[in-house]
């Protein structure tokens, strides 16, 4: 089928509470990737093997329906601990879908949305999250119990002869991760952090802290490699990117991680990905750049209700989608995001939502925030298969930069109704087609008009309407970039100077 609908990259309020908006194409053959957060952390040590304790299974929570993008953030059901024999997984609780409609980091992000990867999604965060289908409120005790999470575990370095560049990354990278442990009175999870500065303020995601915007009020604590713990509070999110930063009280003398420019990567470098998946501490896998330029779209309950709400389908609900609630009463996301990110095949699964995603020197190319997962079953989202996806490192120090100062984050607003332009009749090149551009706006003021075709952004390469609402939202308001468009069958480009996306 072809798709008729136009997203309003960037318009007024009433047209779209959080501005620009894509409209998805739906086409043969088409079905949406699922995308859950995550990452994992591990901590070197040079000292005899250590014993680590089996955390508790996760419960498995039933599948989303359908395409569906989710977070990294891994659920987990609130019971008291109880002895456990042989470890075992009971399968992975799918974490809470992951925000849509942020702009591309401004070196190297998103442009390539991914519309046909796989079925199901879950979150790869910890606490009820954004991906596939959370742990609903039925799967938790009672107000006042506990999430259970496994005990902080180290790398153990056996040999200090053979250590390999992955252990000197991990032994760099672990002091900087941190597991953090999210709870409500009805529910919790646990995901990760990195650390941002030596007093205690830590990035995560905005669907970690809010159990995918369940509660703005959860009880934060937050455990280092080394095993301390504190109490944390919330500074800002910004639902828009999925990020968070929370500061932990009474700390000092972390290890803040160093952070690399994600616009010098290239696909096949080396990536390590570090947090606590499923609530195993100090995880660390590895892998490569993947794909750069890459956009995908995740449903969000946490993001302003609106928000690229023209991607919503016939139905008026987003097309990813996870399940939460208590009983017969289930919660939908309202909103979807899109967002630009890394992709790579270093394993991320439920609980590495925040984590950290290095390079070869150990320093900071992306938080994780999503991982895809194929199948329809809960079963079939345990596990990565190899396809998890970051948000760039230049787009998280520009947010958690503006989080720390003031509270909360800007996003560019183009000012535009876009749809794809491979589903427009007669279409003959890929790009994000404007179907409307709003009054005043800055697709407007740059001379930008219905029926322009957007191939390239920032000078990266535009395939979709998605693909230029995560560039846009990943830059600040106010920032000026070169937007490159077809019109008549002729190319040109234009500077255009964006607006400000507003809840």
């Amino acid at each position: 089928m072809s798709t008729t609908s136009s997203h309003e990259n960037d318009s007024t309020p009433d047209e779209s509470a959080a501005g620009d908006h894509v409209a998805p194409a739906e086409g043969p053959g088409t079905d949406s990737a699922a995308v859950t957060p995550a990452a994992e952390q591990v901590s070197p040590q040079q000292a005899a093997p250590q014993q680590v304790v089996p955390p508790r299974p996760p419960l498995p929570a039933a599948a989303p329906q359908g395409p569906s993008y989710g977070s990294a953030f891994h659920t987990q059901p609130t019971v008291p601990l109880q002895p456990q024999g042989a470890y075992a997984v009971a399968g992975a609780v799918p974490a809470p879908a992951g925000h849509d409609g942020a702009t591309a980091d401004q070196g190297r992000v998103g442009a390539g949305k991914i519309v046909a990867i796989m079925v199901a999604a879950a979150l790869v965060g910890g606490a009820a999250g954004l991906g596939g289908s959370a742990a609903g409120a039925s799967l938790f005790g009672a107000s006042g119990s506990s999430v259970v999470t496994a005990a902080p575990s180290t790398v153990t370095v056996n040999n200090t002869d053979s250590v390999n560049q992955t252990t000197a990354i991990a032994a760099k990278v672990l002091p900087s991760v941190v597991t953090i442990s999210a709870t409500s009175s009805s529910s919790g999870g646990t995901g990760s952090g990195v650390v941002l500065t030596s007093d205690g303020y830590v990035v995560t995601n905005t669907h970690v802290v809010t159990l995918d915007g369940a509660t703005g009020s959860a009880d934060i604590t937050v455990t280092t490699s080394d095993g301390k713990v504190y109490q944390a509070t919330v500074v800002g999110t910004d639902p828009t990117y999925d990020l968070a930063v929370i500061k932990l009280e009474d700390a000092s003398g972390l290890t803040p991680i160093e952070f690399a420019d994600s616009g010098a990567l290239n696909v096949g470098d080396q990536t390590v990905a570090v947090g606590a998946p499923l609530g195993l501490a100090n995880t660390v896998t590895t892998g490569i750049v993947s794909a750069l330029n890459r956009s995908i779209q995740i449903a969000s309950s946490a993001a302003p209700e609106g928000e690229d709400e023209d991607q919503q389908q016939g139905d008026g609900q987003s097309p990813f989608q996870f399940d939460f609630g208590q009983g017969d009463q289930q919660s939908t996301a309202t909103s979807s995001i899109s967002i630009a990110v890394i992709q790579t095949d270093a394993a991320i699964n439920p609980g590495n939502s925040g984590g950290a995603l290095v390079d070869e020197e150990g320093k900071l190319i992306g938080i994780n925030v999503a991982i895809a997962s194929t199948g329809g079953s809960s079963s079939s989202q345990a596990g990565s298969i190899g396809v998890g996806f970051s948000i760039p490192s230049n787009v998280v120090e520009r947010i958690t930069d503006e989080l720390i100062e003031n509270g909360e984050a800007t996003h560019g607003l183009l000012g535009a109704m876009v749809g794809d332009a491979a589903a427009q009749e007669g279409a003959t090149t890929a790009g994000a087609y404007i179907s409307e551009v709003t009054s005043g706006g800055a697709a407007a003021e740059a001379g930008l008009r219905a029926g322009d075709v957007v191939t390239s952004f920032n000078g990266l390469p535009i395939t979709d309407a998605t693909d230029l609402t995560a560039q846009v939202r990943a830059l600040a308001a106010g920032a000026t970039a070169t937007v490159v468009y077809q019109r008549d069958g002729q190319t040109a480009s234009v500077d255009v100077t964006l607006g400000e996306l507003t809840p």
